[in-house]
């Protein structure tokens, strides 16, 4: 088997200023960094030459996690909506200029209205979808969607093989084992779903929470995840996206994705 790429997400460094986040990237000890465009992170030129020049001296691959503090594709105003996808293009012109290897987003969320109008965030949410698909397209950036939880459309390995069948658009998947984690679905996407899932966001939770802990530390069966994670064959990068215990995770995710 090949040398399973480990990676970390800078999310563990998200209430601090955005200097002190890149002095800590050369000290996570990995090659694939992903950074996350919201809060005090918030990229803009100058933020992404500054991790040009990191990533280009200390030999680098980034992605970029898309903004989602607020950020809802299948809002019911329109005012908000062409906000949010303005938003997010800016994020994807700002992961192209980084030449980032991926850019992971979230699908929409339901509202307190949506009782009102059922089916209709699932639709705007594929129309969403496929705009910004075709936006990352002229920058030449990959994007991969990311499993979530309530109050998202989009949770469930039926949910994601329902929204591949009615997109009929090529994108692929970010799975995230702690989301996935709240609803007993792990196993399921990494059999149902496997020639999707081009990227992976570690981490663990009790089951009711999305707690974001080290690996270890909640009650996911990580040795059931290795092996389903390592008979699927996948060639992404694995990315620790923990806020505590970030090195000891990442070397813990190393041994299991290469035993």
């Amino acid at each position: 088997m090949t040398e399973p790429k480990i990676g970390v997400s800078m999310l563990y460094c998200l209430a601090g200023p955005f200097n002190k986040m890149v002095q800590q990237i050369p000290q996570t000890g990995t090659k694939y960094v992903e950074v996350v465009d919201d809060g005090l992170h918030t990229l803009n030129k100058r933020r992404v030459q500054q991790l040009k020049e990191l990533g280009e001296s200390h030999g680098l691959e980034f992605t970029v996690h898309a903004p989602f503090a607020g950020i809802n594709i299948s809002t019911p105003s329109r005012l908000l909506l062409n906000a949010t996808l303005k938003r997010l293009k800016q994020s994807i012109v700002h992961a192209s200029k980084l030449e980032c290897r991926l850019w992971a987003f979230h699908p929409a969320m339901k509202t307190g209205i949506s009782m009102f109008y059922p089916g209709r965030d699932w639709t705007r949410n594929l129309e969403s979808v496929k705009l910004l698909l075709r936006f990352a397209r002229e920058y030449n950036v990959k994007p991969a969607i990311e499993n979530v939880m309530e109050p998202f459309v989009m949770k469930t390995a039926e949910d994601f093989k329902r929204f591949y069948t009615e997109l009929n658009e090529d994108v692929d998947m970010v799975l995230d084992t702690g989301h996935a984690h709240l609803y007993g679905e792990l196993d399921n996407f990494l059999t149902e779903l496997p020639d999707r899932i081009v990227h992976m966001h570690v981490h663990d939770n009790d089951g009711k929470s999305d707690r974001h802990l080290g690996v270890g530390y909640g009650s996911i069966n990580w040795n059931r995840f290795s092996v389903l994670a390592r008979k699927s064959g996948r060639e992404g990068v694995a990315v620790v996206e923990s806020v505590e215990h970030v090195k000891e995770s990442a070397a813990k995710l190393k041994q299991l994705l290469s035993s």
